[in-house]
């Protein structure tokens, strides 16, 4: 008898189905490193809250604090989405308004307060900063590829690069400002949330008008 060269057992992952289970397992490690510590969170506790074994977290991700990448890196395509739609001639802090700044929280995590305490957290926690700072590095060239199509130049133009250098470090500075600034929320409302946006957009607004002006 000829045996079955047919594959057996579950199917494979389709990409977007990883996509999802990295998502899930970042979160599930945000809501644990921000109610009990980095230290004190574990790979099988992070795995147990999303349902899936230990050995499976470590297969998407080094280390418990790489888990936290995804949300980190979520808003660095809808900000080069949004640096592509800029209109020329409009001034740089219009960039961002509650529409994005919804955007951006929703990237972040599960609501604004948890991602604005995970962002605290990178002040104290060394590997959750180098997570950050790396995902940082890695935004300036998508933003400076963004920002050369917007105006028509080689990817390798040096102005691009430089706007693409302000921006990054203006929007690093602003996020981390009302991280460390923000007063986390009793009830979660709606207001609550629409007042964060709120506070958030206006915080990166006035973060582009300082870079948009330079250094005198």
């Amino acid at each position: 008898m000829t045996a079955s060269s047919g594959r057996t057992g579950r199917p494979p992952l389709t990409e977007a189905r990883k996509a999802e289970i990295r998502l899930e397992i970042a979160r599930a490690a945000v809501e644990l490193f921000v109610a009990q510590g980095v230290a004190a969170t574990t790979g099988e506790q992070i795995g147990q809250a999303v349902g899936v074994s230990a050995r499976t977290v470590w297969r998407y991700f080094p280390s418990k604090e790489s888990c936290v990448r995804p949300l980190f890196s979520a808003g660095i395509d809808v900000i080069a989405a949004r640096l592509r739609e800029w209109q020329p001639g409009h001034p740089l802090a219009e960039l961002f308004d509650p529409t994005l700044a919804t955007g951006l929280l929703a990237a972040t995590g599960p609501d604004g307060a948890t991602g604005s305490a995970l962002v605290r957290l990178t002040r104290t926690e060394p590997g959750l900063r180098a997570i950050w700072l790396q995902t940082y590095d890695e935004a300036e060239p998508a933003f400076a590829r963004a920002l050369a199509d917007r105006a028509g130049l080689p990817h390798d133009d040096l102005r691009p690069m430089i706007q693409a250098a302000m921006l990054n470090a203006a929007l690093r500075a602003a996020v981390e400002r009302f991280a460390w600034s923000a007063r986390e929320s009793t009830t979660g409302t709606a207001a609550d949330l629409t007042v964060g946006e709120t506070e958030v957009a206006e915080t990166l607004r006035s973060a582009l008008v300082i870079a948009a002006e330079g250094v005198s």
